[in-house]
This record gives structure tokens, C-alpha cells and sequence, in this order.
């Protein structure tokens, strides 16, 4: 009796072909082409968009470094260098790559990259709102004793976790200012709730998303004092639970609890509509009797006929999700901090490689990202499948 094959590899399989189906006619390797070029153009010998699609390629099968890289490039069998664009006689050295890397405009790149995300972003599931999460990452190897590392700021879809934007966020700057240039990068955000950190609950932010026609749901610390105090002092004991999830994950154990208010008047932020109090009680599964507690609040501009407390609920997790979506991918997956690329903008550009790779393999229906890049690994054709090279 022959072998039947193993569901996971059946699951890549099927979820590749049906990626393959979805993609837009203009492909991830015609697009690169628009990214500026940053060389010279006396003796360039190999397509810019080329070197690229062939570094997302060799990230999307696991790939991490530009020594790394360059091998995937080396080993390429001659009909996937064909396919490339690539003469098999004469392909780009890690030397050539890696320089080229070191250079690229890397909100640039992100832009072009995202352009081709969006145009088959999948709906979100009936009863979900359509959000994006805005979080920001220090990528820790980058640094060293005379250097910063570099922090990048991202948005991603709460769906798929696909990264549909990003921007360097340098020494001489902070996130704050750079949550306009991050989210210009995306030419669309009408009906789109937007979810940042606590860091983001500004006046100039809600205002700026307003005028984009865009929806908010902000978390409240105590960088906003005079609001945080509004609203813990709200009669939340009068309210009842909207909502309560319990997950496993980790190593710990999280029960979470969510109460929604109506705002009529009192709150001194623009355009707020609805609070809402997060409960988060959680132990370590080796210490079940050790609970820890936490309450968040958040302000959004929705109101109750636009998004049902579930719903507010349900998209404040989603926010959280970035972290397990994306960073936590980044981190352990593909070892981020550990990476010791630190010239020119090497860091960010790999780390636009890195989300490129999450987001394509996670628009594909793969979330095992670790299991994709180990498959696609086995075969060079396979991420030249997925990207609809031919």
C-alpha cells in the first residue's frame, strides 16, 4: 500500500495552489521593479527586481543571513535560475547581493511589496471588523557598543498578519511622529479601525486618521493621565461583561473579560464614542494558584451601531495578535535579534524580507511559518510557485 502523504504537506500544497489562484495578474517580480535602484548603471548585469524576488524567495524557505542567501542562489537548479531571470553561467554573488541589500530605500521596498499584499487581501470574516495594527519592533542584533539598533514601525492586517507598511523609526525621532508616514505608505483606509498602543493616543493621530476616514481604538496609559483618570472613574461595576475568551498558550494560562461604555459626554478626547475596560487575569500553568491581574482601558470612535461590544472586544485581541503573528514569528523563527547585519539599511531591508516571507506564506493559509519554510526549502520551485514566477 503506498504511503499516504503526511496532512501538512497536503495542507501546503493545497493552500499554495489556491494562493497561486488568487494572485493578481502583476506579480511580486514585476513590482520590484519600480523600487529605485540604487547602483550605478555602468555594468550592472543582473535585474534589480531579480536580486530582490530571488532574497524574498530564499527567505521565504527559511533562509536568514546574506551568506545564506547567496547559497540559496548558488545552488539554484538552472531551469528555477531561468525561471528568475537569471543566467545560470553567471548569477549574483553574496558579495553583490549583500551590497545591494545594504542600500535599498527600505520604506520603499515595503510599499512596493505591500501594494501586491493588498491587491488580494481577503475579506475579514462576517461579523469582523477590517483593522490594521500599528506596533513598532527594535531589531536587537542591529546594534552595538557605538551604534543604536534599529526600531521599525509596522502596520499589519489583524487577519492574515500580513505587514502592509512600515518605516524606520531613527535615533533622532519616535514612533509618534512616524505613525503619519507609516500609514500614507497605504493609500486606503476609509471604514479601516486602526489599533496602536497606548503610546499612540494622541489628538494629532485621531484627528490625521479622521481626515483619512478611518476608525480608532486606542489603549489609554498614563501617558494620558487627565483621560486615563476619566475613564477609570466611569461606572464600570454598573456595567456587565460584553465579553470573556480564556486561552492556553505559551505557558500560561489567560482569562479575559471586556465591559463597554457609551460615552454621552465628560471625556476629554476628540471624536470618542466608546470605552472599554479590559480585565486580563493570568497564571503560569506550573503555578495555578498564582494569578496575576491587569486592567486596560481604550477609546475608540465607533459607536455602538457600528461595532457591537463583541466586535470592540474581538479587535482589541486582534491588535495584541501582531506580537504572535509577526514579531514572535520574527524572533524565534528566523532568530531576528540575534542577526548581526548592521550596515547601511541591511536591518530594515531584511526585516521588510522577513515580513514580506510571513505575510506571503500567511495569505497562502499557512500559519506554521517554521513547517512553510521547511517545505519550501526541500524544493526551489516551490516559493517561485507561490510568488508566480515562471
Amino acid at each position: 500500500m503506498p504511503a499516504l502523504p503526511s496532512s501538512l504537506i497536503s495542507s501546503l500544497s493545497t493552500a499554495s495552489a489556491s494562493y497561486r489562484g488568487q494572485m493578481p495578474p502583476v506579480g511580486l517580480l514585476a513590482a520590484l521593479g519600480h523600487v529605485p535602484d540604487p547602483r550605478a548603471r555602468r555594468g550592472i548585469r543582473h535585474r534589480l527586481g531579480t536580486v530582490i524576488a530571488m532574497a524574498v524567495c530564499a527567505v521565504i524557505a527559511g533562509y536568514r543571513s546574506y551568506t545564506a542567501i547567496g547559497e540559496w542562489v548558488a545552488d539554484l537548479p538552472a531551469e528555477s535560475a531561468a525561471r528568475l531571470g537569471i543566467d545560470p553561467r553567471r548569477r549574483p554573488s553574496e558579495a553583490m547581493i549583500r551590497r545591494l541589500l545594504q542600500a535599498l530605500d527600505a520604506d520603499r521596498l515595503t510599499t512596493v511589496i505591500a501594494g501586491c499584499l493588498v491587491q488580494h487581501r481577503p475579506q475579514p470574516a462576517a461579523g469582523t471588523l477590517p483593522a490594521l495594527a500599528v506596533d513598532g519592533k527594535t531589531i536587537r542584533g542591529s546594534g552595538d557598543g557605538d551604534n543604536t539598533a534599529k526600531h521599525v514601525l509596522a502596520a499589519a492586517d489583524h487577519t492574515t498578519g500580513a505587514v502592509l507598511a512600515s518605516t524606520d523609526v531613527d535615533a533622532s525621532t519616535n514612533e509618534i511622529t512616524r505613525l503619519r508616514p507609516l500609514l500614507d505608505q497605504i493609500p486606503d483606509l476609509a471604514g479601516v479601525v486602526v489599533t496602536a498602543d497606548a503610546l499612540h493616543c494622541q489628538r494629532d493621530h485621531v484627528t490625521y486618521l479622521t481626515g483619512r476616514g478611518a476608525h480608532w481604538i486606542l489603549t489609554v496609559k498614563g501617558n494620558q493621565p487627565h483621560l486615563h483618570t476619566q475613564l477609570s472613574a466611569l461606572p464600570w461595576r454598573a456595567v456587565p461583561d460584553a465579553d470573556r475568551t480564556a486561552d492556553r498558550g505559551h505557558g500560561r494560562r489567560e482569562i479575559r473579560t471586556s465591559k463597554v461604555l457609551t460615552l454621552a459626554s465628560g471625556i476629554d478626547f476628540p471624536h470618542a464614542a466608546q470605552a472599554l475596560r479590559i480585565r486580563r487575569r493570568r497564571h503560569a500553568l506550573d503555578q495555578p494558584r498564582r494569578w496575576t491581574t491587569e486592567t486596560i482601558y481604550a477609546i475608540t470612535d465607533l459607536h455602538v451601531h457600528q461595532a457591537k461590544p463583541a466586535q470592540l472586544a474581538a479587535t482589541i485581541r486582534g491588535h495584541w495578535s501582531i506580537e504572535n503573528k509577526v514579531h514572535w514569528v520574527r524572533d524565534v523563527t528566523y532568530d531576528e535579534d540575534r542577526s548581526q547585519i548592521r550596515t547601511g539599511t541591511g536591518p530594515q531591508v531584511m526585516a521588510v524580507l522577513r515580513n514580506a516571507a510571513i505575510s506571503i506564506l500567511r495569505q497562502a493559509g499557512l500559519t506554521n511559518i517554521a513547517a512553510a519554510n521547511r517545505h519550501h526549502a526541500r524544493d526551489s520551485r516551490r516559493p517561485l510557485d507561490l510568488l508566480r514566477i515562471s
